[in-house]
C-alpha cells in the first residue's frame, strides 16, 4: 500500500512538470495570458528621415567667354538662340535632398550641350584668314557637367500663424564641373599657319578644343524656405564659391516656388517654378595654351519633385 501511494504521488509530480513546460514553452507566457499585458513595441522615431527627389528643366541662356588654345569667343544667346544650335532641347538636370531633424544632405547635377551659331559668337583674336564658321553647324559648342554636393543645417526657424513658418538654412558644399569646348573656323587660303601650329586642321577648317576642363569648388551659402501654406512654398538660395582653390569665383542664386498635393500614404506632388542663376570665372595657363572659362547662365526653372 505504501509503494502504491509513493508511486501515485511521483505520477502527479511529472504531471505538474510537463503541464509547468508547456505553459513555458506555449506562444503565449502564462503572466501575460492570465493578466493580458502585452509585450512593449518599438518606440517611434521622433525625427524620421524626409526625402525630396525633383527632375526639373533649365531653360539656359548665356553670357560671357570661353578661351580655348589661347582663341577667345565672346559668348551671349539667349535659350532659343541656344535651341536652335544645340543638339538637344535640354539636358539631364536633378536634385535629390535626404534630411533628419535640422540636418540633411542633397546632390544637385546639370549636364548639357549648348551650340552657338556665328552670330552668338564673337572672335576677340583674330588671325588672318580664319573665321567663326558660318556654317549650319554650331560655331561654337559648350559641353557643362557640374555636380554638387552638400549639406544643409537649420539654424533658425519662425513658426507663423495657419501653418506658415520661415527657415533659414546654412549650406556647406563641394561643386564639381567638368567643361568642354569645341570652337570651329573657317580657313582660308592667306591664313597665318605659323599661328595655327596649336590648332586641329583639315580641309579648309580650323578647330580649337579643350575638352575635360574640370576642377572643384567649395562652396558656402544661405538658403531661406518659407512656407506660404500647407501646399505652398518658397525656397530662396544664394552661395559663393571656387576663392582662388578651383575656380577664381563662383557664385549662385535660385529662387523656387513649389505647389504641392498630397498623395496616398503622405506623400507629396509638387510642381516647381522658378529662376536660376550660375556663373564661374575659371583660368588656366597663359598664351597660345589658355583655357579660360567666364561665364553666366541664367533663365527660368520647370520641374516636378516628389516628398517621402
Amino acid at each position: 500500500m505504501t509503494d502504491g501511494r509513493s508511486l501515485s504521488r511521483r505520477a502527479a509530480s511529472l504531471v505538474g512538470i510537463a503541464a509547468v513546460a508547456c505553459g513555458t514553452l506555449g506562444s503565449v507566457p502564462p503572466v501575460a495570458a492570465q493578466t493580458g499585458v502585452q509585450s512593449p513595441s518599438a518606440p517611434a522615431d521622433p525625427e524620421p528621415w524626409r526625402f525630396n527627389a525633383a527632375s526639373y528643366g533649365w531653360l539656359i541662356s548665356v553670357s560671357g567667354d570661353v578661351t580655348a588654345r589661347g582663341q577667345t569667343l565672346d559668348t551671349n544667346a539667349s535659350f532659343i538662340d541656344l535651341i536652335q544650335k544645340s543638339q538637344s532641347l535640354g539636358g539631364l538636370m536633378g536634385y535629390l535632398e535626404a534630411d533628419k531633424g535640422r540636418a540633411g544632405l542633397y546632390l544637385d547635377f546639370v549636364y548639357t550641350s549648348l551650340g552657338f551659331g556665328a552670330g552668338n559668337a564673337g572672335y576677340r583674336n583674330p588671325i588672318a584668314g580664319l573665321s567663326i564658321t558660318t556654317s549650319s553647324s554650331a560655331a561654337l559648342t559648350y559641353q557643362l557637367f557640374v555636380v554638387e554636393v552638400g549639406g544643409v543645417y537649420e539654424l533658425f526657424r519662425w513658426p507663423h500663424a495657419a501653418g506658415s513658418s520661415t527657415a533659414i538654412d546654412g549650406v556647406m558644399a563641394f561643386r564639381y564641373w567638368n567643361n568642354s569646348i569645341h570652337a570651329s573656323f573657317d580657313a582660308t587660303a592667306n591664313v597665318d599657319f605659323a599661328r595655327l601650329q596649336r590648332f586641329d586642321r583639315s580641309f579648309g577648317i580650323a578647330t580649337a578644343r579643350a575638352d575635360a576642363i574640370q576642377w572643384v569648388d567649395p562652396v558656402v551659402g544661405v538658403r531661406l524656405r518659407h512656407q506660404l501654406a500647407p501646399r505652398q512654398e518658397i525656397v530662396a538660395r544664394g552661395d559663393v564659391g571656387g576663392f582662388g582653390l578651383g575656380s577664381q569665383f563662383s557664385s549662385q542664386a535660385v529662387v523656387v516656388y513649389s505647389y504641392a498635393w498630397t498623395l496616398d500614404g503622405g506623400q507629396h506632388l509638387a510642381a516647381l517654378l522658378g529662376y536660376r542663376a550660375l556663373s564661374v570665372n575659371y583660368a588656366s595657363s597663359a598664351g597660345p595654351d589658355a583655357v579660360g572659362i567666364n561665364e553666366t547662365l541664367y533663365g527660368p526653372i520647370v520641374g516636378v519633385s516628389y516628398r517621402f
